[in-house]
């Protein structure tokens, strides 16, 4: 039975399903591995891009030049981190979205650039392969690519739109989520939300809207959201908030299926309030069916501890269970004005739902509290324990039975989590769990 046929019949039987909230158990996680990219780690653009791409960081003034360009390199300083910006060259950072390729190399996305569709004009759109030496605790960038329209299936005006290559950047598009498939590439988006299909060379070959069961769904930054050009007239009408859209996404085992999940609960209109089911705000899974390129009727939801939280990725162990980062908006330990709390990685299973279609969360590890008695941590040991306090954790997915890999996104240079004055760096982390992966 696929997956699909699967949730269906989950579906069915979910008056038959009554713990679907009830509280998921803790298990313990075992620091087994730690690697680490420097925060500054810069990839050099392609010969046919914009000469202007060569630099980033130009609009991320804040204050009084907020909006301004800046065209000075390091004229823009930052107390809270000590670096200074533009920069020469373009982050490798903000990873956002991981997937094992099973030979020990993993495809990481970086998200938008600079946290905004405002400020990321010159931060350019790219996926890179990347090998982690647990051994020495480096991370080899083995490849990089970078996300171009020459064939103009984007539908809506880009920043390099008359230029033949046309690169993408995270004033068009903000990648949050990717799974590979085949030779190609499935990225969600988050100012849409969109679903985007790309070669394996960048090249975008098709995007999609998101539209679900006769549901239109659109975020403030979706290209058919327009203002109205008078203050008297109504706003436009939006369901999907700033900065929510598919953070998550996970992929069938057989495949065939996309399951893109929103970042934060949709806003009913109606209610004035996120959308709730059973209870509790929760965030629509979707289908995608990879043949036909069309969104599916069906949806599921997952259900947030705390309205305020967000996920970070979303990827599939098996045909039913599913691992999904959940996190509040904090980071940092004490010396921090709002320090980490809840930073957890939940096991669910997307065919116990209750009436309401939720799913269930079957238990989680707490990744503020990481057992690491061998002292393999490189940083962020204390007295046999290892926290991961960063306020966006992105990327987890299964290695093998009893391993998962975890990284954050270090949203470069502004995320402070890891130690006070220092920008974060990307760091990723091997956890033994055996015993929750077991889990049923």
């Amino acid at each position: 039975m696929t997956l699909r046929l699967a949730l269906l019949a989950g579906l069915s039987l979910a008056a038959l399903t009554t713990s679907a909230l009830a509280d998921p158990q803790a298990f313990d996680a075992v620091l087994t591995g730690h690697a680490v990219l420097p925060a500054q780690t810069f990839a050099v653009p392609p010969a046919d891009a914009p000469a202007s791409l060569a630099v980033s960081g130009r609009f991320t003034a804040e204050g009084a030049n907020a909006g301004r360009r800046v065209d000075q390199l390091n004229a823009i300083f930052d107390e809270k981190t000590g670096l200074s910006r533009p920069f020469v060259g373009q982050p490798v950072q903000g990873f956002s979205g991981i997937r094992a390729l099973g030979d020990g190399t993993y495809v990481v996305l970086t998200d938008n650039g600079f946290g905004a569709k405002a400020n990321s004009a010159d931060a350019m759109l790219m996926f890179h392969i990347v090998r982690p030496d647990w051994a020495t605790g480096r991370v080899d960038v083995v490849k990089t690519v970078f996300l171009k329209d020459p064939n103009r299936a984007v539908p809506f005006r880009i920043v390099n739109e008359n230029t033949a290559e046309r690169y993408l950047t995270g004033a068009d598009l903000d990648t949050e989520s990717i799974q590979k498939v085949g030779d190609h590439y499935f990225i969600g988006d988050e100012f849409g939300p969109y679903l985007i299909e790309v070669a394996a060379d960048g090249t975008v070959l098709a995007l999609k809207d998101t539209v679900v069961g006769g549901v239109t769904y659109r975020s403030p930054d979706n290209y058919a959201v327009v203002m109205p050009a008078s203050p008297d007239k109504p706003l436009p009408e939006f369901n999907v908030r700033r900065s929510k859209g598919f953070e998550g996404m996970a992929l069938s085992p057989d495949g065939k299926t996309l399951y893109p999940m929103l970042e934060g609960a949709p806003w009913d209109a109606k209610a004035g309030k996120p959308v709730e089911k059973s209870g509790r705000a929760v965030l629509p899974i979707f289908t995608f069916d990879v043949a036909s390129k069309a969104f599916g009727d069906t949806t599921i939801y997952y259900p947030l501890e705390d309205a305020s939280n967000s996920i970070g990725d979303f990827n599939m162990i098996d045909d039913h269970r599913a691992l999904v980062i959940e996190r509040d908006q904090n980071a940092g330990g004490d010396w921090a004005a709002k320090p980490a709390k809840l930073k957890r990685v939940y096991l669910i299973d997307m065919k116990a739902t209750d009436a309401d279609g939720v799913v269930k969360k079957i238990g989680y590890i707490d990744l503020m509290a990481i057992k690491d008695p061998n002292g393999v941590s490189r940083t962020g040991s204390a007295n046999g324990v290892f926290t991961f306090p960063f306020e966006t954790i992105e990327n987890v997915d299964r290695i093998d039975e009893t391993h998962i890999i975890v990284a954050d996104d270090n949203n470069f240079p502004f995320s402070v989590g890891r130690a006070k004055g220092k920008a974060d760096n990307n760091e990723f982390i091997v956890l033994d769990v055996a015993e929750f992966l077991k889990a049923e």
